[in-house]
């Protein structure tokens, strides 16, 4: 039976437990250059016993990048010091992966704790683009409708930015489809509005996040492996739904895409969502029954045993965590200790394995 330190292979990797650091924005970059505190921060947790680390949204574009602080990966120049991270990270024995994504209508904003608002293009913004032009909330801008030959750029720089993970050491590449994003507001037909063939019914809605993927799989090794982060329902009627992600996902499996990153909403505003400890764990459940596909629980999974029940119940293959990583890098040291289980520490760290 799979525990949560049971190892898991997928392709040419495999995860020496299924705890994987949940992609975070940290808003730290300049010019989408990592630094000093990507290195320390993804490094700390790769220390700390993480199966795989999922590095924040990075952008394939300038114009995709939420904030001006947002990583990149739309040039080569991007690729050494992110080469650097991925090197310790997986000295560690931990598997580094990035999350490659586009903000769509929700970009050109400053960081949260610079006011989280609207940067116009005198402060160093830009003008947001989407699907259709319709702003996400009164207070955003009202972005530009993508012409096909944008939606075309947009395909070949997800495409470019993966090669260039692959070249900066990444051996997990996860396309951003959720939250509210450009690839979620075309999945929505709350958000997507087009009378072409990238909107109306599902199968153009799905079309560029479609074309991606088949981009991405046949321009990286063979041995890499593909996620996807989806919202699996935007808790609204007449929105995505959750039979939409099934019936997306069966498609995404036969492309070559390895595991789905179960999240929901993000897109619309003003929907009633009631969060409680592992609210979204169901939606990883049901697409892994309904497509045979791996899945991933993220969402207010915040203790051991809870992380373990998920696995022992076959609900999810790897548990994501984002915030009680921030909270203790270690988790997965502690988690394993606590559970009776056995965990690779760093041979530094062996004196303070066991507590006397």
């Amino acid at each position: 039976m799979n525990n949560l330190f049971s190892p898991l292979k997928i392709r040419g990797s495999e995860l020496k437990n299924r705890l994987v650091v949940s992609p975070m924005c940290q808003y730290s970059g300049k010019d989408g250059f990592a630094n000093e505190y990507h290195l320390v921060h993804y490094g700390s947790r790769a220390m700390g016993g993480a199966g795989a680390i999922i590095a924040e949204a990075t952008a394939v574009c300038p114009e995709g990048r939420i904030s001006i602080n947002d990583l990149g990966l739309w040039s080569d120049e991007h690729i050494p010091y992110l080469l650097t991270i991925t090197e310790f990270i997986s000295k560690q024995g931990s598997v580094p992966g990035v999350q490659l994504a586009h903000a769509g209508r929700k970009a050109s904003h400053a960081a949260p704790w610079s006011g989280d608002r609207l940067l116009t293009v005198s402060e160093g913004g830009w003008q947001p683009v989407a699907p259709s032009a319709i702003a996400f909330s009164a207070d955003m801008a009202i972005p530009e409708a993508l012409s096909l030959e944008g939606i075309a750029k947009v395909r070949q720089d997800f495409v470019s930015a993966a090669k260039r993970a692959v070249d900066a050491g990444f051996r997990i590449l996860e396309i951003h489809a959720a939250h509210g994003y450009l690839l979620n507001e075309f999945l929505s037909p709350l958000s997507n509005k087009r009378n072409d063939e990238y909107g109306g019914q599902f199968e153009n809605r799905i079309r560029l996040l479609t074309e991606i993927v088949r981009g991405i799989r046949k321009n990286i090794p063979e041995d890499h492996l593909l996620f996807v982060r989806i919202s699996s329902t935007e808790w609204v009627d007449n929105g995505w739904s959750l039979n939409d992600s099934v019936a997306l996902v069966k498609i995404l499996k036969d492309m070559g895409v390895d595991l789905i990153d179960c999240s929901s909403g993000g897109n619309i505003t003003g929907v009633t969502i009631s969060p409680e400890p592992g609210y979204q764990v169901p939606f990883a459940d049901t697409i892994r029954k309904e497509t045979g596909i791996l899945t991933g629980a993220v969402g207010l999974i915040t203790t051991a045993v809870q992380a373990q029940s998920i696995i022992d119940q076959g609900q999810a293959d790897i548990i994501l965590m984002g915030r009680e990583f921030l909270r203790d890098p270690y988790f997965p040291l502690n988690a394993a200790a606590g559970l009776g289980q056995d965990n690779t520490w760093p041979k530094q760290y062996l004196r303070a394995k066991k507590k006397w």
